[in-house]
């Protein structure tokens, strides 16, 4: 429950609203307790003495309260909703904002689903705790004090008498909510683990579809779905266990009083009105008695939900900007590596060791090797999105660790082997870079990109919005998308990871086309498993295992008897042999 008390940060910025909220809660509990000492009255000082003005002046009285307490109630309603509903506001857009700025490394061992459960149910039970919870607790709080209190004036020994079995209610109470944190991280985490399941699931329906491993996956769902069920019906179990218990201890309260009031009213010691104003209070008193196990049930939600949700904001980006960061006036495009190792959180064999080359400006880089051997985490050095272990990454001679961070990212466009198009327009989608681009530097971009006449072809053409992921378009036109959306920015470095390795050649064709024209005047780094892509690269990095085994130019490669000497025999020798032979016949035909 400690927990709990990070709620503070959340209505800190509506103080005001709060004190607002109390006060009018203050008189709404006033109002209810001054009603059972009129009632009081009215039956010692108007129905016993027959007196009809009495009866008229408490009615008049009960009415002036009414309307006062709906006054209160208005007002401590609406500012305790508008507090809880503010702070829900605040606390997903603070998660969502601190989740886009951390680091890829979080990202790596993070779960959608849980993310997700963070900023959605996790939010709800704390915005439900400070509109309702926060104000029960203040509510029994003020009724317990003021109850008990004017019941001690009434008549001390009765009042101890009836307030005997709240001891036990407490404790019972208090013994529930020392678990009830715990019994709601469990079921959040189970919503959380469910939440994930079905992001998998609805992401990868298209493979589920076409391995036909629908009843696999449905028993996938149903497992998770039966570790939330289970964590409900135990913590549901637990809490039933409180709930019939405090029901009889209120009314053991209200037996006492009718039995031993009752004996105090027959021999003259406490009047009638007395017992019944008793009973009135006791009443008062009962229903935040009841409360106090909702109270608790809810503070149990609310402190998992603040601890899950802080788990989140605890986390500080590793990777960021230092204070008074470099923000160079021109980028060049020169990239040096200098003996730079590099190993993923939670791994023990490093992705990178000892990696040294420099990229001049305008040149193309080319890296090859294996699935696995490095060359992803080689570029995405370049952009932070890690950092170094040894060594350094410069560009323009500047540590990148010493440049802004939004500054180096918008000097480095990427276009990925399956780039993600937003749910929405795809002008929006190729400005996605620089919002505030002209229409016309979009569509030559997009015509830059040999985008323009697919995009004219749809009736919405520039307006069409694509589906989730950009699944509505096919993978050629979701590259060539991509392709225009990295020219807009026009980036000084650009990384190609493996562009077009999912095409077919007609649509090779065409992107490579557009990457001609994304590259001209660019340092650009091309990741490839094909060499047909990388032949006319400046410079050649071989890499296997995180280590530049060769590098070159595509003529010198060959002569050495290495690894892309064996990549070019598999994949091209046969076929240059065999153009060779064609431009061989074709001379000897016209030789004839």
């Amino acid at each position: 429950m400690k927990s709990l008390l990070k709620i503070r940060y959340f209505i800190q910025p509506y103080k005001m609203h709060v004190a607002g909220a109390i006060l009018s809660l203050v008189g709404v509990t006033a109002s209810r307790l001054v009603v059972p000492g009129i009632i009081r009255d009215v039956i010692d000082n108007g129905l016993t003495a027959g007196s009809l003005d009495v009866l008229i002046r408490a009615a008049w009285l009960i009415l002036g309260i009414g309307l006062i307490r709906a006054v209160f109630v208005f007002t401590q309603q609406y500012l305790s909703n508008y507090v809880s509903m503010r702070a829900a506001y605040d606390t997903r857009n603070r998660l969502y904002n601190h989740i886009q700025h951390l680091s890829f490394s979080f990202h790596d061992h993070a779960q959608t689903g849980q993310l997700m459960s963070r900023c959605t149910e996790d939010v709800r039970s704390i915005q439900n705790f400070i509109g309702n919870g926060f104000i029960e607790i203040t509510q029994i709080t003020l009724l317990l004090v003021g109850g008990m209190g004017l019941m001690f004036l009434e008549n001390p020994r009765l009042a101890a008498l009836a307030l005997a079995p709240m001891i036990p209610l407490v404790m019972i109470t208090t013994g529930f909510g020392s678990r009830a944190s715990k019994l709601f991280y469990a079921v959040d985490k189970a919503l959380g683990d469910l939440s994930s399941r079905l992001q998998e699931n609805v992401s990868g329906a298209q493979v589920v579809r076409a391995f036909s491993r629908e009843p696999f996956e449905k028993s996938r769902f149903e497992e998770k779905n039966k570790e939330l069920f289970n964590a409900r019906v135990f913590l549901i179990g637990e809490w039933s266990k409180v709930m019939p218990t405090t029901h009889f201890l209120v009314a053991l309260s209200t037996i006492l009083i009718l039995y031993f009031g009752g004996q105090m009213v027959m021999s003259g010691e406490i009047t009638l009105g007395q017992i019944v104003a008793f009973n009135g209070y006791m009443l008062l008193l009962a229903l935040p008695a009841q409360q106090l196990t909702w109270f608790v049930n809810g503070a149990g939600e609310a402190a998992a939900g603040v601890q899950r949700v802080f788990e989140v904001l605890d986390q500080q980006p590793e990777i960021k900007s230092q204070p008074n960061a470099l923000i160079p006036e021109k980028i060049s495009g020169r990239v040096e590596f200098k003996q730079v190792s590099f190993t993923y959180q939670g791994e023990s064999k490093p992705a990178l060791s000892d990696i040294s080359f420099t990229a001049e400006p305008n040149q193309t880089i080319a890296l090859i090797g294996a699935t696995g051997s490095g060359k992803t985490t080689l570029v995405n050095l370049i952009s932070r999105f890690y950092d170094v272990d040894q060594g350094a990454v410069l560009v323009d001679g500047y540590d990148v660790r010493h440049i802004d961070l939004d500054y180096l990212r918008r000097q480095v466009g990427i276009v990925l082997q399956t780039s993600l198009l937003f749910s929405a327009s795809i002008q929006e989608n190729i400005a996605f870079g620089r919002p505030q681009a002209g229409l016309e530097e979009i569509y030559a971009a997009a015509r830059a990109a040999q985008a323009d006449e697919f995009i004219s072809a749809f009736p919405e053409g520039y307006q069409t919005v694509v589906g989730e992921r950009g699944i509505t378009l096919s993978g050629g036109q979701r590259q060539r998308t991509a392709i225009a959306r990295a020219l807009l920015v026009d980036p000084r470095i650009l990384i190609l990871d493996d562009s077009t390795s999912s095409v077919d050649t007609e649509t090779e064709h065409l992107i490579q086309k557009a990457l001609d024209e994304l590259m001209k005047n660019r340092t650009t780094f091309v990741i490839a498993q094909r060499l047909s892509t990388v032949r006319n690269a400046d410079l050649i990095l071989v890499i296997e295992n995180g280590k530049i085994v060769e590098r070159g130019k595509h003529a010198d490669l060959l002569k050495n008897d290495g690894p892309y000497r064996e990549i070019y025999d598999l994949q091209l020798a046969q076929q240059e042999r065999y153009i060779e032979d064609l431009q061989a016949a074709k001379s000897g035909r016209k030789n004839q």
